[in-house]
């Protein structure tokens, strides 16, 4: 008697555990591990909405906690959220803005479309150009950017941004930029739609995701014992979506935007979960008062998770004020 009840009781449950499936807001690949990540119940929360495309968030420290920048880059605008006070403009025009981060002193690196350039917002406020051409050659759409503690720039170039514009370069490179002389050299030519981009916490190793939707992966090179890079190899593969955004937490591990939502891998490329997300995110920052926040940018919307972790960091000489980046709301580009 049991079996037939429970064999009329099977489709039920079936819909019911599919149902539960359907509303956590996590995927669990290796139960140990993942458990040290993402707290008990922590749920994705979201704070903002009705943007266009947002992307490139980076948390800036402050007196007043701090706050998110990030990109809407069909708005042409930098958008900020400033917890309790939510989203304000940035700065406006942007020029197409894409990828955000900072320099170990605090100013604001930006990668943008329109001007087919990367820039750096001085602590006064106004704007310089570190780069826009590489061999006398337009550069393609800077998308994405990460510093080392060396102070170089190193940002993917794919032509993403590039519309009916004319394609100078002659194939989609990762850059190394020398701020302090405008040298731009490339170091990565083999990768055909370089996108996100990150260093290992010991900067031992130069993570970069590849858009192809072919090849959905994140490569990670080797830094030689003179400092030149290897040769890039595949270490783990996106199985929904392409990669986009990358970053490292202080232990190592990975954390890539994906179609479904966040990836999280092992050092060694093992897959140890999912964060499910309402909207494709296209990039991710770790930031908030302690650090342990997620910010997720995901097309119109700004979501947020709660972690056991901080972002990996770039040695810094001083912690960056909120206010330090001097923003007006004009371009002020010089």
């Amino acid at each position: 008697m049991w079996t037939r009840r429970l064999g009329a009781l099977a489709p039920l449950l079936v819909l019911c555990l599919a149902s539960q499936a359907r509303a956590q807001d996590v995927v669990v690949a290796d139960a140990e591990e993942f458990k040290q990540l993402i707290p008990e119940g922590a749920k994705v929360e979201k704070l903002a909405g009705d943007m266009k495309f947002t992307e490139g968030p980076v948390w800036v420290p402050g007196e007043r906690g701090g706050m998110l920048i990030f990109s809407d880059i069909p708005a042409d605008e930098i958008r900020k959220w400033v917890p309790g006070e939510g989203v304000s403009v940035f700065r406006t025009p942007s020029r197409g803005a894409n990828g955000n981060t900072l320099d170990a002193e605090g100013r604001l690196i930006t990668c943008e479309h329109r001007s087919r350039s990367v820039t750096r917002n001085r602590i006064d406020g106004s704007m310089e150009t570190l780069a826009d051409a590489y061999r006398d050659a337009k550069l393609n759409s800077p998308n994405d950017a990460a510093v080392r503690s060396d102070g170089t720039i190193w940002f993917t170039d794919p032509p993403y941004g590039l519309d009916n514009r004319n394609k100078e370069q002659r194939g989609n490179y990762v850059y190394r930029l020398d701020p302090r002389t405008k040298d731009v050299h490339a170091v990565i030519m083999e990768i055909p739609w370089p996108n996100g981009i990150c260093f290992a916490p010991d900067e031992s190793r130069l993570y970069v995701a590849n858009s192809d939707g072919g090849n959905p992966v994140i490569f990670a090179t080797p830094f030689k014992p003179d400092g030149t890079l290897g040769t890039p190899q595949p270490l783990c593969r996106i199985d929904k979506g392409i990669p986009d955004g990358i970053r490292c937490d202080a232990d190592g591990r990975i954390w890539s935007s994906a179609g479904d939502g966040v990836h999280v891998f092992a050092p060694d490329g093992k897959r140890l979960g999912k964060i499910l997300v309402p909207e494709a995110p296209a990039n991710l920052c770790f930031g908030g008062a302690d650090g342990k926040t997620l910010f997720i940018t995901a097309r119109t919307s700004l979501y947020s998770i709660k972690t056991n972790v901080t972002g990996a960091k770039i040695k810094a000489p001083d912690a960056p004020r909120a206010d330090a980046l001097g923003a007006t709301g004009q371009n002020g580009l010089k």
